[in-house]
């Protein structure tokens, strides 16, 4: 007979592993099941680094949650003594009227994050090795960074077994949906048995649930670069290089960071991916137009070799809100993901709020409802 919980969540990327850690610290019998493992590469948790910031547009939910998550992810860093945050500070781009950043500077005025508005004149001043094009202005927020994100997870799921929570490297088999009873049953026969179950599988989502969530979440294929800075040259990496978001030009990119390489990714969504058997290759068509930008908006490094590529995926939904809310035939079954390329940074907060909807038997703010993912995409959260 295998062991019963209260509660089973499955995938342990960021947004399972957290939820999993609020319910385990709150005295919940918890067990957290992954078929390849937290942080693994097939996955959108996977890869070294990721940007946490606080501007949203007028979107004051997630500036609070990001703002949250960041004091979260810092006294797991302390409890854990693993460096997880590196305060690079981060750089919005703007162009002379961009009314999502106008409204990033109204929300984060009203939520009290520390941030300064940058001149044209000030960017060249402060970031000579910078091309700014048509960029006239900027947001610096100097206490967001980046986010080591493979270790960051897999320092969670440890945090999560040493106080008390379980871990299971399985695989789902199959999910019995026809039944009044829900049953969850894993590849090598075993079933799992909880009150309540938590499927957190971000791109894996829409192939457990295919016909519930096969057109409302989508898997994407996205490319990221890394580029070789000159010997000795450390005008690109922190504290000289920020990292920064130019949603103008749908391109951001991190510093370099434990000697990888200066990052850059095109912000788009990709084509579409299968998590389990898409090779990991990058194109040279996107490699181009990256190249392209990095050529014009950071001319020392336009000749800058390639020494490392990734493809990760992000899961979208409709809008890019996040899904989170109870299938609607079984009551003791919660659906958690739609991270959509932003999600990582509010791991912690997201986990908490998600944690306590179940622990209450509340309901999730309309934004986050399966009701609201519509089938045609428009993305509307960046």
């Amino acid at each position: 007979m295998s062991d019963k919980y209260d509660i089973a969540v499955i995938g342990a990327g960021v947004f399972g592993s957290w939820t999993a850690h609020h319910l385990a610290r709150s005295g919940k019998k918890t067990v957290l099941v992954d078929a390849y493992g937290p942080g693994n590469s097939r996955s959108s948790s996977g890869g070294e680094t990721r940007i946490i910031r606080m501007g949203y547009g007028s979107d004051e939910i997630y500036t609070r949650w990001s703002n949250q998550a960041l004091g979260m992810w810092k006294d797991l860093a302390d409890r854990s003594g693993v460096e997880l945050f590196q305060p690079t500070g981060v750089l919005w781009m703007a162009r002379e009227s961009d009314p999502y950043t106008i409204a990033t500077l109204r929300t984060l005025e009203s939520v009290g994050i520390r941030f300064e508005q940058l001149r044209r004149e000030d960017l060249e001043r402060r970031y000579p090795q910078i091309r700014f094009g048509d960029v006239s202005w900027a947001i610096f927020e100097p206490e967001s960074g980046v986010l080591m994100a493979r270790r960051a997870v897999q320092t969670v799921v440890h945090d999560l077994t040493s106080i008390g929570g379980s871990y299971l490297r399985k695989a789902v088999a199959s999910t019995s949906q026809k039944s009044s009873a829900f049953r969850l049953t894993t590849l090598d026969g075993s079933r799992i048995r909880a009150d309540r179950y938590v499927f957190a599988c971000g791109p894996w989502l829409p192939k457990v649930f295919p016909e519930l969530l096969g057109e409302r979440i989508h898997a994407t294929r996205q490319e990221v670069f890394f580029f070789g800075t000159n010997p000795g040259d450390d005008r690109f990496a922190s504290p000289r290089m920020p990292a920064w978001i130019d949603f103008g030009s749908e391109m951001y990119g991190l510093p370099d960071i434990d000697q990888r390489g200066f990052k850059l990714a095109l912000d788009r969504h990709g084509p579409p991916v299968d998590p389990d058997s898409s090779e990991r290759l990058t194109s040279g068509n996107v490699l181009a137009e990256v190249r392209k930008f990095l050529t014009d908006r950071f001319p020392a490094m336009k000749d800058a070799p390639v020494i490392e590529t990734r493809v990760c995926q992000y899961e979208n939904t409709s809008d890019g809100n996040f899904l989170i809310d109870r299938h609607p035939e079984y009551d003791n079954v919660w659906l958690l993901g739609g991270g959509s390329g932003h999600g990582f940074k509010h791991g912690p907060a997201l986990g908490q709020y998600t944690a306590s909807l179940i622990l209450q038997d509340g309901d999730p703010d309309p934004r986050f409802r399966l009701e609201n993912k519509h089938t045609i995409r428009k993305r509307a959260i960046f």
